[in-house]
């Protein structure tokens, strides 16, 4: 006869295999990912003064040390003190997602009623999502023909063709130029964008950098291409319809009159 007490012995010692057998399954248990944060590595602010206001633009350079997911969602608050450190302006600006591993850069442009004697951008901690393809396989947009050249009033104007290196048109693409000096420090930047580039062809861009303090070697200007969202949505479209062949010209010379030696061996 079983009494209640015994089942309930019972079905207790059943559990206490079944957490044991658990536990040694290999399986890991589902717990809270620790991601490391998006970082600022350089950013850069110059003051205009446009009539009575003040424009400040801001460029930045975003990490992102996670190898597997995307920062989605991700802002910036730009921040202005005066000299005694008073806060003057403050302006939230939404970014692109940023891909896994990767550095991207962001550029803006707010307005502000008085001159801010400090400017800074911080990053807000974003939304993690996890990529659907590999890391690799999110190819970054080539770019030809860049040229960067001081015009008369002191700005420098980048230029160039951005490529689509997948099967999918790019609908819209943000192209952000930085400008720096001989040492590699950074002068100035800012950021357009390029609308539907066709899949395997190319676009041209064309980008006017003002406010730049300092000497810019055209050589040293470094570009960033990201398709243009909140999310990882546009990026992983393009991915999923895969890459442009490499090699899509057509041969010149005639086919071989006869095909090369064909003979299989026999080894019976």
């Amino acid at each position: 006869m079983v009494t209640h007490r015994s089942a309930t012995g019972a079905l207790c010692s059943l559990c206490v295999v079944a957490a044991v057998v658990a536990g040694c399954s290999g399986e890991p248990e589902q717990t809270a990912e620790a991601f490391k944060p998006l970082t600022a590595k350089e950013q850069v602010s110059s003051v205009v003064a446009v009539g009575k206001d003040f424009r400040v633009s801001w460029s930045v350079l975003v990490a992102n040390p996670n190898p597997w997911h995307f920062g989605e969602n991700v802002a910036a608050t730009v921040i202005g003190r005066d000299e005694q450190g008073r806060e003057i302006l403050r302006r939230r600006e939404p970014m692109d997602a940023v891909p896994p591993g990767r550095t991207v850069a962001f550029s803006g442009m707010v307005t502000a009623t008085r001159r801010p004697a400090k400017v800074e951008v911080a990053i807000e901690a974003p939304q993690w999502r996890k990529a659907q393809r590999i890391p690799s396989a999110f190819k970054q947009f080539p770019l030809t023909d860049v040229q960067t050249v001081k015009l008369r009033d002191g700005q420098y104007l980048v230029s160039g063709f951005v490529i689509d290196p997948f099967r999918k048109p790019a609908s819209n693409l943000r192209v952000t130029a930085l400008l720096r000096d001989r040492g590699g420090r950074l002068l100035g930047g800012r950021s357009d964008f390029v609308d539907d580039v066709s899949a395997g062809g190319r676009q041209r861009f064309v980008i006017t950098v003002p406010g730049v303090s300092g000497k810019v070697d055209p050589e040293r200007t470094t570009l960033y291409v990201a398709p243009w969202g909140a999310t990882a949505g546009p990026y992983e479209e393009l991915v999923k319809a895969g890459l442009v062949p490499l090699h899509t010209v057509k041969p010149t010379t005639p086919p071989f009159s006869k095909d090369r030696d064909t003979h299989v061996s026999s080894f019976e």
